[in-house]
């Protein structure tokens, strides 16, 4: 077991590797150094990441959030992925309230958080403009998830944040050759699946970004709700998933 940790640790920092050094989309790297220059107001004092983002999280985790893309002045100023900005503090309060994550809140790279059973990842690992990845983006990033999906050995449920993130992991699945539901797989909030070649639960969740709380579309009982599903069912014995 501590020799399979240590692989999943290997290859996890071989792909963050090539994650933080990746150029593959102009568009991307032009918006993401020009925002880690131009700075916002209340960020002058920072030293911006200004580069993709890489995953972040425990390797042996059984739980894996795919969220869409870094904020411009959140993961693309600190370096790490729903580090501050207000979709982090949604999601690592709730992280914490079910006992993923060791604080409810993360400000930067070095204020002591830590997952626990729990690994996070993004279809686009660069900031886009106006938030919104071109559909060449997507393709551009999918090997990134692809390898984490490979790496991370563990994983029994996985929580896609928004629409796009839940027909990303579908499409993961596809490319790595796993057997998907008949029909496939809609997303709404707090739609569940079962994926039948991998036994992986895929829950769907609105993102917790500020257009869906602001407009109380996604609410905290609602979020919570979500990690409370993922919780359970990460506790049933696996080889009674099926039950």
């Amino acid at each position: 077991m501590r020799l399979i940790h240590w692989r999943i640790m290997i290859e996890l920092a071989n792909l963050n590797a090539d994650i933080v050094s990746c150029t593959r989309c102009p568009r991307l790297v032009t918006y993401r150094e020009a925002v880690a220059q131009q700075k916002k107001r209340q960020y002058r004092e920072w030293s911006y990441w200004g580069k993709p983002i890489p995953g972040f999280g425990d390797p042996n985790a059984r739980l894996y959030i795919l969220g869409l893309a870094p904020a411009a002045h959140g993961g693309n100023r600190t370096g790490r992925i729903f580090t501050g900005d207000r979709s982090g503090d949604w999601l690592y309060e709730a992280l914490y309230r079910f006992g993923f994550a060791n604080q409810e809140r993360s400000t930067h790279v070095n204020d002591g958080l830590r997952l626990t059973d729990c690994y996070i990842g993004a279809t686009v690992r660069c900031a886009p403009p106006a938030n919104k990845p071109a559909l060449e983006e997507f393709t551009a990033c999918r090997p990134f998830v692809l390898g984490e999906l490979r790496a991370l050995r563990h994983v029994r449920v996985v929580v896609a944040l928004g629409k796009i993130a839940f027909d990303h992991y579908l499409r993961s699945c596809r490319d790595l050759g796993f057997d998907q539901p008949r029909p496939l797989p809609r997303f709404s909030h707090g739609s569940t699946y079962k994926m039948p070649s991998s036994g992986v639960t895929l829950i769907g969740s609105y993102h917790p970004s500020q257009q869906n709380t602001f407009t109380g579309k996604l609410t905290r009982a609602m979020f919570h709700r979500i990690f409370l599903v993922a919780r359970q069912s990460l506790s049933k014995p696996q080889h009674n998933d099926d039950n």
